[in-house]
C-alpha cells in the first residue's frame, strides 16, 4: 500500500523562488583575493612619532636643511608630480600597485586596497583612507618614505641628542630598501609588464659585496646634521639618478657611470688617407648596467663630420637601450645595455676627403622617452627628454 502526500501549490511556489532567490545571489558571490606580493601592498599608516610636527619633509628640513635641500632636487621628491608617470597612471591599462613605488605610505593614498575581486588586478577592493594627506602625496618619496616605520623614526645611529626617539636600524636603511622599489619585476598582463631590474644587475655584477645603491647614489661625507651639533659621518641626499632632470628648472645631472675615450689625435690627412675615429665607452663606474630601470632609456651616441661651411657631408648614430614588443603579448625583443666594466666602441670611417677644413663632433645623450612617446602621452615641449651627457669637437686639415 502507497500513502499519498499533498504538497500545497503554494508551498510549491515558494520554494520554487527561493530557488531562484539563491541563484540570483550565486551570481554575485565574489572572491576576495588577499595581497602578497611587496609591490601590491603599501607602508601601513604611520603616526607622528613622538618629537615631531608632522610627516612632512619640510618640517624635517627646519633641523635637517641641507639634507631637505639636497632632496629637494632628487627624482624622489618628483615621484609623484613626474609628468610622464602621470601621464602613465591615467591610462585604463595602468593597475593600482603602481602607485606604492611612488607614494610608498598608505597616509599618501586616497584609497586602502583589502585585496582584489577574483584575483583581477583591474578590480581592488578599496575603502576611503580616513587618514589620506593630500599635502604628503605631492612629496612622492619623501623623508618619513624610508625613515619612519612603527610610528618611530629609524635612524643609521640611533644618537640620543635629537629632540625625537631615533631608533637604529642599518639592516632596513641598506640596499634592501632600495630594491624593493628598483628591482620590481613582473609580467602583471600578458600585455603589461613591470621591468626594473636594477637589484639584480647589480647582485649579478663585481661590486656586489662591495659597493651597493648607498655608495654611489648617497655618497659619504662629514657634516654637521644639524646647525651647531658636531660634524660626523653622513651621506647626500639627492639621489643622483639617470640624469636627466624631471622639470626644465632642474639642472641635468652628469653621467657618472660612463668614461669617454676618443682616437686618434691627428690634425692633419692627407687627401689619399681614410679617416677613422673611434670613440670607446666603458661602463666603469655603475654596479648596474647602463642605461637601467626604465625599459624607456636609451642612449644615443653620434658622429657628424661637417666642411669648413656647416655643410654636413655624413653622420652616424648609434643606440645603446631595449626594445620591446607590447602586443599581442608584452615581451623584450633585444637589450644592448652596458655590463658593469663593458666597453663598447663606435668606429666612424670615411673615405678620403679633398683639400680643407673639417670637423668633426661627438656627443653621446641620455633619452627618457622617444618623441613620439612623449607626444603620445601629451608632456608638452617643455617637458625634458634628454640631456647630453658628453661632446667633443674636434677640427682637422686635408692636405
Amino acid at each position: 500500500m502507497y500513502r499519498k502526500y499533498y504538497i500545497p501549490i503554494a508551498s510549491i511556489f515558494i520554494l520554487a523562488l527561493s530557488l531562484a532567490y539563491i541563484e540570483f545571489f550565486m551570481d554575485d558571490i565574489k572572491v576576495i583575493v588577499q595581497l602578497k606580493n611587496s609591490w601590491e601592498m603599501a607602508v601601513p599608516h604611520q603616526e607622528v612619532p613622538q618629537g615631531l610636527t608632522s610627516l612632512k619633509a619640510r618640517d624635517c628640513g627646519m633641523c635637517h636643511v641641507q639634507h631637505y635641500e639636497e632632496w629637494q632636487k632628487s627624482t624622489h621628491a618628483n615621484a609623484w608630480t613626474d609628468k610622464q608617470f602621470q601621464a602613465e597612471l591615467k591610462k585604463e591599462s595602468s593597475p593600482f600597485m603602481c602607485i606604492n613605488c611612488h607614494i610608498p605610505l598608505q597616509n599618501q593614498q586616497e584609497y586602502i586596497i583589502k585585496g582584489l575581486e577574483d584575483g583581477d588586478i583591474y578590480k581592488p577592493v578599496k575603502e576611503k583612507n580616513p587618514h589620506f594627506d593630500a599635502e604628503l602625496q605631492l612629496e612622492g618619496i619623501t623623508c618619513v618614505s624610508c625613515h619612519v616605520r612603527d610610528n618611530k623614526i629609524i635612524g643609521p645611529t640611533g644618537t640620543t641628542l635629537a629632540p625625537h626617539a631615533v631608533k637604529k636600524d642599518t639592516e632596513h636603511l641598506s640596499e634592501k630598501l632600495c630594491i624593493s622599489c628598483h628591482n620590481a619585476t613582473a609580467v602583471v598582463t600578458p600585455t603589461l609588464a613591470c621591468s626594473f631590474q636594477t637589484g639584480d644587475e647589480w647582485k649579478a655584477g663585481p661590486f656586489y659585496k662591495q659597493k651597493n645603491c648607498i655608495s654611489c647614489h648617497m655618497p659619504e661625507t662629514h657634516r654637521s646634521i644639524v646647525a651647531g651639533m658636531p660634524e660626523r659621518k653622513s651621506r647626500f641626499h639627492s639621489f643622483p639618478a639617470s640624469g636627466i632632470p624631471k622639470s626644465p628648472t632642474h639642472h641635468p645631472e652628469r653621467l657618472e657611470s660612463l668614461t669617454f675615450t676618443l682616437s686618434p689625435n691627428k690634425k692633419t690627412y692627407a687627401t689619399k688617407d681614410s679617416l677613422i675615429f673611434t670613440l670607446e665607452l666603458i661602463n666603469a663606474n655603475a654596479g648596474h648596467r647602463v642605461p637601467t630601470g626604465n625599459p624607456e632609456r636609451f642612449i644615443i651616441t653620434e658622429m657628424v663630420l661637417k666642411d669648413k661651411k656647416g655643410n654636413i657631408i655624413s653622420q652616424k648614430q648609434e643606440r645603446i637601450g631595449e626594445h620591446w614588443e607590447w602586443h599581442p603579448i608584452v615581451k623584450k625583443i633585444s637589450d644592448n645595455n652596458l655590463n658593469p666594466g663593458e666597453s663598447r666602441k663606435y668606429t666612424f670611417n670615411e673615405k678620403p676627403l679633398a683639400k680643407g677644413s673639417y670637423t668633426i663632433h661627438f656627443s653621446v645623450s641620455k633619452h627618457r622617452l622617444t618623441p613620439e612617446s612623449a607626444k603620445y602621452n601629451k608632456l608638452g615641449a617643455d617637458y625634458p627628454l634628454s640631456f647630453v651627457a658628453w661632446e667633443q669637437t674636434y677640427d682637422f686639415e686635408v692636405k
